[in-house]
């Protein structure tokens, strides 16, 4: 089916451009990220069932979701010293907690 082939090609580029922001500068995650990625697509290329694909497709969604939200950067800067590298799309969804009412304007 050549919309569900679509979908799967899909989701295999938006895992590589997500892969590519989420370790952006960081040589061995981007190949680590890269081969598994297509480790995973590789290893189910022969899938034949439209069900078991549409929910490959899920996870490979889900994977991205995981990945655009949950992983942070953060570089060894000394010995005992780490420096976090958010990106910008990551601050932008964390809106700061606070006990204290607003105070009407």
């Amino acid at each position: 089916n050549m919309g569900t082939r679509l979908k799967v090609l899909g989701v295999f580029k938006t895992l590589h451009r997500t892969r590519m922001a989420v370790f952006k500068d960081d040589d061995r995650a981007l190949t680590a990220a890269r081969l598994k990625i297509n480790e995973e697509f590789r290893k189910n290329k022969n899938e034949t069932s439209e069900e078991n694909i549409q929910k490959l497709i899920k996870m490979g969604s889900d994977v991205d979701i995981v990945l655009r939200q949950s992983v942070v950067q953060m570089e060894h800067v000394a010995e005992d010293k780490l420096l976090l590298r958010p990106r910008n799309d990551l601050l932008l969804e964390n809106v700061p907690y606070c006990d204290k009412p607003r105070e009407k304007s």
